[in-house]
């Protein structure tokens, strides 16, 4: 009687899973070195205080990191440390609480920046790897598939109720300290911004894409973004065959939300409306609104179409000044 023949445990190894973690392990390996934790400090009258914690990346050669607004609120300084165990001085150069971005500043690394890709070309499914710094604990990774793209989420920052836009939905786990660590493409390029300030376990990421790159050019030229502020939660939309063939358009952005006594909710924007237009301008997607709504917005009547029950309906928000902005 021939013996039964065990299962060839070493040949099963070398299948996809082993595909997958090389792929996170390479990535890791790529961009850990350029993922600082920060602390950073503001003062009171009684003296320096400790404010906020997370992860920065390393974006240029001399010493200019990326972070989220949130970690160094109410801060002014602070210091960094590397996974090679370098440490610098770090001093605010600016925030942006509407797309929770923000530039620090120390001196120049020893180690290289990190390569910056465009989040724009992400796809639903693809695989992505966060990588962070909480608490000193360099290289904090977690790896999953993008989950959603274009989403919009509503926060509260300084006990204001604001929305943050066009952010990445992954399934890859982060924590407090990761807020402010690299979202990195599988060949190491860094797509976006993780920001747990939604709340522990949520995969939430800022994408790099022209909006935010021209958001951390004025933060590095001016120190801070005036942006126009709508009060809109959305997501993407599809239209329907009929919506079409109606409005030549194939992709909308659909409200989730509007927030109590914002310019959209004066406009009369409402839940449930499909937005196909801005300022005369498509929308398929919160970059795209996003984009319409800088400096040169503030005051400004926005001529904005809707799909509404079927029908399409012409309304008119004015925008205003994000408090905090500037």
């Amino acid at each position: 009687m021939e013996q039964a023949q065990e299962p060839n445990i070493a040949a099963a190894d070398d299948g996809p899973l082993d595909s997958y973690s090389e792929t996170v392990m390479r990535v890791a390996e790529t961009v850990t070195p350029h993922v600082a934790a920060i602390e950073m400090t503001g003062n009171r009258r009684n003296g320096r205080f400790h404010m906020g914690a997370g992860s920065a990346v390393l974006f240029t050669e001399d010493g200019y990191l990326l972070t989220n607004s949130h970690v160094v609120a109410g801060t002014h300084q602070g210091h960094a440390a590397f996974a090679d165990g370098s440490r610098t001085d770090l001093e605010l150069v600016g925030a942006d609480p509407l797309s929770d971005l923000a530039v620090v500043h120390g001196r120049a690394p020893k180690v290289a920046p990190a390569q910056f890709g465009d989040a724009e070309t992400l796809r639903v499914g693809q695989l992505v790897i966060a990588v962070g710094n909480p608490l000193g604990l360099a290289g904090s990774v977690t790896a999953g598939v993008v989950s959603g793209l274009g989403r919009a989420i509503p926060v509260w920052s300084s006990g204001n109720r604001r929305v943050i836009e066009d952010v990445i939905q992954t399934d890859a786990a982060l924590n407090a300290g990761s807020s402010g660590g690299a979202l990195a493409d599988t060949r190491g390029r860094i797509v976006g911004i993780n920001t747990a300030v939604a709340g522990a376990g949520l995969g939430l990421a800022v994408p790099i894409n022209t909006t935010t790159r021209r958001i951390i050019s004025a933060l590095l030229k001016d120190g801070r973004v005036r942006r126009a502020y709508l009060g809109v939660v959305s997501t993407p939309f599809r239209l329907n065959a009929s919506a079409v063939i109606r409005t030549g358009q194939r992709d909308g952005l659909r409200v989730v939300e509007v927030l109590a006594g914002s310019p959209a909710d004066r406009g009369g924007l409402r839940a449930g409306d499909v937005i196909l237009t801005a300022g005369s301008r498509p929308v398929s997607n919160a970059e795209s609104l996003q984009k319409l709504l800088f400096a040169d917005a503030i005051g400004q009547p926005l001529p904005i179409r809707v799909l509404r029950d079927g029908q399409e309906v012409d309304i008119v928000a004015v925008p205003e000044e994000m408090a905090g902005s500037g």
